[in-house]
């Protein structure tokens, strides 16, 4: 974020520069499938837990956007009953969902979905927030504008929200959040670039996608490996994999105009979305690797 603005999840828009000085890790081989709802005039897929069952959006045959849950070929749309749109996000191993909705009078709230009922989710003054990551325990990661239109990631645990800031940072937006308490979090520094951490609870750790120019860490699995979306000098955005200490970068081959990493579990896969046409279609993807 930059002068006061709010940072915008879909699609994440933040004008950066940044130059990283490390070499890119070996090529891991990433094996891709479409993840499409029949009949939706766009999918996009954002979170998967271990089972694996998939998280995310689509959008219907009247551009309306619902959220939906896919096990195995099963697709169920999960929209909040307050909600004239709903965005799915993160999914734990308890089936527990987390994502965020508009209101009828333009409000976009975080949302938890637990035994099928809907709990509101939003630090006290919010203008706008969002849940994005949940782990088995139930903790939840996400973000909030407050009333000066500054960007700040939370942690939600049982009742109580810690607000989260990196050091020096002009915003900061928490995604994902592992078993161990582990956020992955981007930022927006003093220059206005994008930037990617890891919180373990008292310290941010950059961790920023080598050459890319801007960084977005989204999933973070219970190791610890964090799935990215990464610009480069033209804007495109692509797929990247922390894992072991180096980074893989990949596209999904049908991404002909870009590929966002968003999500990713403990069993060696990541999902995310793909776009054509100019980035006029989006499509969901899963990738083993």
């Amino acid at each position: 974020m930059k002068g006061g603005k709010a940072i915008s999840v879909l699609p994440v828009v933040l004008i950066l520069v940044f130059l990283a000085v490390a070499a890119d890790a070996p090529k891991l081989t990433f094996k891709f499938t479409t993840i499409e709802v029949k009949g939706a005039q766009d999918t996009r897929v954002f979170g998967t837990n271990n089972l694996p069952v998939m998280v995310g959006a689509y959008v219907d045959s009247n551009g309306l956007t619902h959220g939906f849950m896919r096990k195995g070929t099963k697709v169920t749309t999960i929209d909040d009953p307050n909600g004239t749109t709903t965005n799915c996000v993160g999914i734990n191993t308890a089936g527990d969902i987390v994502g965020y909705y508009t209101s009828s009078s333009g409000l976009v709230l975080g949302f938890m979905r637990h035994a099928g009922k809907f709990t509101d989710l939003a630090p006290s003054g919010s203008q706008l927030a969002e849940a994005l990551g949940i782990n088995d325990k139930g903790q939840v990661a996400g973000y909030f504008v407050d009333s000066g239109s500054v960007t700040h990631g939370f942690l939600l645990n049982g009742k109580k929200y810690k607000q989260l800031d990196v050091p020096g940072a002009t915003g900061t937006l928490a995604w994902g959040i592992n078993n161990s308490g582990m956020v992955a979090v981007q930022w927006i520094d003093s220059s206005g670039n994008s930037e990617s951490a890891i919180y373990n609870g008292k310290t941010y750790k950059t961790i920023n996608v080598p050459g890319a120019v801007g960084s977005y860490a989204h999933g973070i699995n219970s190791v610890g490996d964090v799935v990215y979306s990464w610009t480069d000098s033209t804007g495109l955005f692509h797929g990247a994999l922390r894992t072991g200490g180096k980074v893989y970068k990949y596209n999904d081959p049908k991404g002909t105009d870009g590929t966002y990493g968003d999500g990713i579990n403990d069993h060696r896969l990541v999902v995310g979305v793909y776009h054509t046409s100019g980035g006029a279609v989006a499509e969901g993807f899963k990738a083993s690797y």
